[in-house]
């Protein structure tokens, strides 16, 4: 395997570096224990600047003025906006933009690409079924009304900005024979409601009640697999945005730990604080290899022993485990300053926790692992 990025791939890391440039949230207060959400919309500015850049195009095909990119390109620049703590919808958007691109009605890729790749339409995932811990597929429930209607039922929990989103990505199971398709949900709707919800990052997310909620069959992905595909491009996606993070947290407690003192020396040249520090080192490369090789397998479809869900699990277990390790370092080696809501490593922090858990925790990952091993033996 050759994980040596290609020129448009270095392309779309160049610009997203000099889009998410002078981000980071330095001296910013903690939004995780501030009342109510850090703010009521995403980053309008930014958003536009990424359209301007196409980088919401990125893995869209040309007929829609996309790149015509991979998942690997899309880590790169995520990898880039975790590190800035970008508020962009930038990850449920793309995977939903290239789910329609793969399975969506002619009418919906007409209707929508275009737009959502100029940034003019905003699109999110309803990924976390209806407490968070159960399948997302099964949560609601789709039946066909009449040839050109579908009618929903059912709660999805805790989607990222679904309050802004124009249209919500929701993945259902049908009345009749229970097969997987994901509808496209408008936000503002007949029967659509949408809860108040908070993550550890204190943004805010949304609880959506579908009441007979109606949409139209050129809103309704009806394909094999297309929800599967969508969970793993996302899972993959969460695991470079840890990746990104964590390498921030890292420099920043480099940075700290070269500057403080004590008995004279910087800290950083005390063995117990060189030993954890070069411990994180290693986690995070780690998070790197089985990220690159998950977003490879997505990718190109490569044949393995394991089907691309095995990678995939295998990455968000490094993820996973590997943030929540480099961040809880990280304020150990900060001392009290770490804990410290004025300075910007308390916000790191929530936003790793967030990730941790976001698609399921290591545990839920190494029991899909254990799933995959017994189906597929190895050797």
């Amino acid at each position: 395997m050759d994980f040596t990025f290609s020129e448009e791939q270095q392309a779309a890391l160049e610009a997203a570096k000099a889009q998410f440039a002078g981000l980071a949230p330095d001296g910013v207060p903690s939004p995780a224990l501030t009342p109510g959400a850090v703010a009521d919309d995403f980053d309008r500015t930014l958003w536009a600047r990424l359209a301007d850049a196409d980088l919401l195009s990125l893995l869209l095909d040309s007929e829609y003025g996309g790149a015509g990119l991979d998942p690997i390109a899309l880590c790169l620049v995520l990898r880039e906006s975790a590190k800035a703590l970008a508020r962009v919808p930038l990850l449920e958007h793309t995977a939903a933009t290239t789910t329609v691109q793969a399975h969506g009605s002619t009418e919906a890729k007409e209707e929508l690409l275009t737009r959502a790749g100029r940034g003019e339409l905003t699109l999110t995932v309803a990924a976390h079924g209806r407490t968070g811990h159960d399948p997302a597929e099964l949560a609601v429930v789709a039946r066909q009304k009449t040839d050109d209607t579908w009618v929903l039922d059912g709660t999805q929990t805790a989607i990222p900005w679904a309050h802004t989103a124009d249209f919500v990505l929701v993945p259902a199971h049908t009345h009749d024979s229970g097969r997987t398709v994901l509808a496209l949900v408008p936000r503002a709707h007949e029967g659509v409601i949408l809860a108040d919800q908070f993550s550890t990052t204190g943004e805010r997310l949304a609880e959506l009640h579908l009441d007979s909620a109606r949409v139209a069959a050129k809103h309704l992905l009806d394909a094999d697999g297309a929800w599967e595909e969508l969970r793993l491009l996302l899972t993959t996606g969460t695991c470079a945005l840890a990746l990104g993070l964590g390498e921030k947290v890292l420099e920043m407690t480099s940075g700290y730990t070269g500057r403080r003192e004590q008995f004279g020396h910087p800290i950083a040249t005390f063995q117990a604080v060189a030993v954890q520090a070069a411990d994180r080192y290693i986690d995070l490369r780690a998070m790197e290899a089985t990220l690159w090789q998950a977003a490879w397998r997505i990718s190109s479809g490569a044949p393995g022993a394991l089907p691309a869900a095995g990678d995939v699990a295998t990455a968000k277990i490094w993820a996973s485990e590997g943030i929540r390790r480099v961040v809880q370092t990280a304020q150990h080696l900060h001392g009290g300053f770490g804990a410290d809501t004025d300075y910007s490593l308390h916000r790191y922090h929530a936003w790793a926790k967030h990730l941790e858990l976001s698609l399921g925790p290591a545990a839920a990952h190494e029991e899909t692992l254990g799933d995959l091993l017994a189906a597929h033996p190895l050797g």
